[in-house]
């Protein structure tokens, strides 16, 4: 084969991997790039501006999530879930965890009442939805020792999932995973994604002290598995209410709640956890397991 032959065999192995990708990919990763320099210096900064930036990202997602599911025309109801999930998260930030999840069942429950006959589970679901995670993050950073490492694990976790995912998922195509749901999902991208997930657990005990590779392989394809089902359920309820996106708020990747659905559901999933194997510190569940 000449020299020209393999160039324009190249070009068009090149041409192939862009199509697949798709057009909007640009996009996405510039915007990628942009929110993760944002939450990553939040991150490293300290638990108030962490605490500053989950405030304002519940907040957000919020009023995403009462405009999804009731419209424009629920201003009531969604400022009860706005102002319950809000309030929740401050409290945590203020170290009232307790007071917090008080104050969202309470949220949950006028959001109910406001709602009845209007999809009034949503509603109620909805303010869970936002303000569960988010009392989550908050009471996991709080952690004196451990809360750096184990929300930048759980994180970088859900990132490399829901990157491996879509390159695996658009790049080599495949059986749908399940398509009357997310009609783009993939069981490469499913198997992509615990892979990668597994290898960055066990890359990321080397920066925990008795830190176990094993241990954190595991518990990064699990949270990847729990971070994908947390996908599959936002995708199911944008399908119930006919729609796309979210909002249209981060360009090329729609809103909010389509962006952290995934730490949504790690996020809330690590919290439950810690109640059985360490209440104290959720953190060093997360990461030692005791």
């Amino acid at each position: 084969m000449g020299e020209d032959e393999e160039a324009e065999e190249g070009a068009g192995a090149t041409y192939d991997v862009r199509a697949r990708l798709g057009g909007d990919f640009a996009l996405r990763l510039a915007s990628g790039v942009a929110m993760g320099a944002v939450a990553g210096a939040c991150i490293l900064a300290g638990p108030l501006s962490f605490a500053a930036l989950v405030v304002v990202v519940t907040l957000v997602l919020s009023w995403e999530w009462g405009r999804l599911v009731h419209g424009r025309e629920a201003d009531l109801v969604i400022a009860v879930h706005v102002g319950a999930a809000g309030v929740a998260a401050v409290l945590a930030a203020a170290g009232f965890v307790g007071l917090g999840l008080l104050t969202l069942a309470i949220g949950a429950i006028l959001a109910l009442l406001l709602s009845l006959g209007a999809n009034s589970l949503f509603a109620a679901f909805g303010v869970f939805y936002a303000g569960l995670p988010a009392v989550a993050l908050i009471w996991l950073r709080s952690d004196a020792d451990l809360g750096l490492s184990a929300v930048m694990f759980l994180i970088l976790i859900v990132v490399i999932s829901d990157t491996a995912g879509f390159l695996a998922g658009r790049l080599l195509g495949g059986p749908k995973l399940w398509p009357r749901v997310s009609p783009n999902k993939t069981w490469a991208g499913v198997i992509g994604a615990l892979a990668a997930s597994s290898i960055a657990g066990a890359l990321f005990s080397l920066a925990v002290t008795h830190g176990s590779a094993m241990r954190l392989a595991t518990a990064g394809a699990l949270l990847s598995l729990v971070a994908q089902a947390g996908d599959l359920l936002e995708s199911a309820i944008k399908r119930r209410f006919g729609a796309k996106d979210a909002s249209s708020l981060i360009p090329g990747h729609g809103g909010v709640m389509d962006r952290v659905d995934g730490i949504v559901a790690t996020a809330t999933a690590v919290a439950l956890a810690s109640f059985v194997i360490d209440v104290h510190s959720p953190a060093r569940a997360l990461l030692l397991g005791s």
